[in-house]
Parts: structure tokens; sequence; C-alpha cells
């Protein structure tokens, strides 16, 4: 019974998540000096492992049971042993303290700058040849680092950087925000994509403007691609009558052959059949290809080099 009024004195105030978070802070920097003593059940001997002295250890242990209010240990001079809370107790911290250890190896190995990994993301139209490319040409220095790849449109991939799910990614256009970095690598130009026996399909280049009265299938709203097609429409003097909007650039393309309408697409990676793709002369036709990261995020030694890579192909980060 004096236990359970104890317990109840000291863990009352812990009633909702944010006392509760707190208690948890109060509680981890004792975890570890608890699991060495119970483990010994010998103060002294355990002060002895850990390295602390052994006055530091048992404030330590009281102090943990006055935050709890539960009696963990049963005293008996230098010796000690659990009590049934003790037990039940000590199981859940060995787990938690095994899943700490498993954390710090998996971010240790993470940074390591010979086999650790790179968050990187890049564009559904770069994955077919150019993130493949860089990849394996920044392998031939570095063949143990690996990759964790995230293959997704940019706006997407911009709260990756933010949330952390992501180090690097290669996006189109280069972000303008205060708490990112971007650096424009490349640039890529666009075609008019129009069906086999379009009217314009005999030409090979064209201005925007003649395909003011066509239909337009276009990529998704918070697509790069879509943007640069609407303010690029736009200069050529005509808002584009929307057919579909999809999230693939080959999917638009498939549509295109089909007859659904024309498209302001980058050069596919294989020719498909079915279409003609004509350069487009006015207004200029092409999208910023950039690298972009977190601002004052610190990298890890493998993410620094892969970062220093993709800067060193300014100009060239696309196959010819």
């Amino acid at each position: 019974m004096a236990h359970q009024q104890r317990s109840q004195a000291h863990l009352s105030p812990f009633s909702d998540t944010e006392d509760s978070a707190h208690l948890a802070r109060l509680l981890a920097p004792r975890l570890a000096y608890f699991a060495g003593v119970a483990r010994t059940e010998h103060v002294t001997r355990a002060a002895e492992q850990m390295g602390v002295p052994q006055s530091t250890l048992s404030r330590a242990m009281v102090r943990l049971e006055q935050d709890l209010g539960v009696d963990l240990f049963a005293r008996h001079g230098r010796t000690v042993s659990l009590t049934p809370a003790g037990r039940a107790f000590l199981a859940s911290v060995e787990r938690a303290l095994a899943e700490v250890e498993r954390a710090a190896e998996q971010v240790r190995a993470d940074a390591d700058p010979a086999t650790g990994k790179v968050a990187f993301g890049f564009l559904h139209t770069m994955g077919s040849e150019t993130v493949p490319g860089l990849i394996r040409a920044f392998r031939a220095d570095h063949p143990g680092v690996r990759f964790s790849l995230v293959q997704n449109y940019g706006e997407a991939m911009l709260e990756g950087l933010r949330s952390g799910e992501l180090d690097l990614c290669l996006t189109s256009p280069v972000p303008d925000a205060p708490d990112l970095v971007g650096r424009r690598l490349d640039e890529q130009k666009l075609r008019l994509v129009v069906p086999a026996d379009h009217p314009l399909a005999g030409r090979k280049r064209v201005r925007l403007a003649e395909a003011a009265d066509e239909t337009f299938v276009t990529l998704e709203p918070g697509y790069g691609m879509r943007r640069i097609t609407d303010d690029l429409c736009q200069e050529a003097g005509f808002r584009p009558r929307i057919a579909f909007e999809g999230e693939e650039a080959e999917t638009l393309r498939g549509l295109v052959a089909a007859g659904l309408g024309v498209a302001l697409l980058p050069p596919p990676a294989v020719a498909r059949p079915g279409v003609v793709e004509l350069t487009v002369t006015a207004p200029r036709a092409v999208r910023e290809i950039g690298v972009a990261w977190l601002d004052g995020h610190p990298d890890t030694p493998p993410v620094a080099a892969f970062k220093k890579f993709l800067l060193s192909r300014r100009g060239r980060l696309l196959p010819e």
C-alpha cells in the first residue's frame, strides 16, 4: 500500500502528453545507471564497471525512484535486489537501451565516409538515364556509398528536404526559398510533342504561338514542368486548353500518340513511335535543372562527397 500511495503522489501530476514527455526527459539520463545496478545487484561493483563514483550512482538511483514514485530496489547494505516493479522496469529499460544502441550504430554507419548513405531525390524524367549515369560515375571513386533514392515531383522533394527525408535532390525549376540552397547545374531544351499525323508533324521547328488553338496534355499542378508549360504558353500569348493532367511524361507522350492533344516535354530517353518532337524557336523553351539542399544542414561525409560531385558536373549533367 505504501508503494501505491508513493506512486500516486509522484505520478499524478504527469497526466497529459507534455508532462509524460517531461518525465521521460528526467528519467532518460539515469536509465543506463539503473540497468548497470540492476544487472550486478551491487552498487559498488556497478560503479566500478561504469567508471562513475559510487555516490553519484547511489544518488541517481534515489532520484530515479523519487521521480517514478516506486521502489525499484530492496537495499541490503551495498547489495541490492530488484523489487517486482524493478524487474518489470528493467525489461523495458533494456529494450529501450538496445534500441538506442541500434540507432546510434545506424547513424554512424550512414555517416561513414566509405560506406555511408545518401538520401537522394530526383525528377521522374531523370530516372531512366541521367540519375543512373550520375550514380555509376560517382561510385567509380566511392564504391561503398549507399543510396536511398526517391523519385518524385519537385515540390514533394523540397518538402522531403525540409522533413529530413532527403539530403539532396535534382529538381526543376531551381528553388528560390529562404530555407533552401539551390544551384543551377544544367538546362534542358523542351520540345513540342505532336501526333505523327498532326499538321505540324512535317516541320522541324515551330513557334509555340502556333499551338495556341491546340488541346494540351500536361503534368499536374505542383510539377515543375506544369509551371514551365503554363509560363511559356502565357509568354506566347495564350492560355492552354487542358485535356488531361498526369504524373508521368511518358504517359503524356502516349496520349499525344493517341491524338488526345499536344505536350511540352523534355527529350525522351528513347524515341517513341507515333509522335514527332519539334524544336520550339520562340519563346526560348528550356528548363533549368539544379541541385537543392536544406540551408544550414550539416552534411555527412558521403553527402558532402556526392554534393561536390554533382556541383562538378555543372554544364554537363545531362546526357548528350
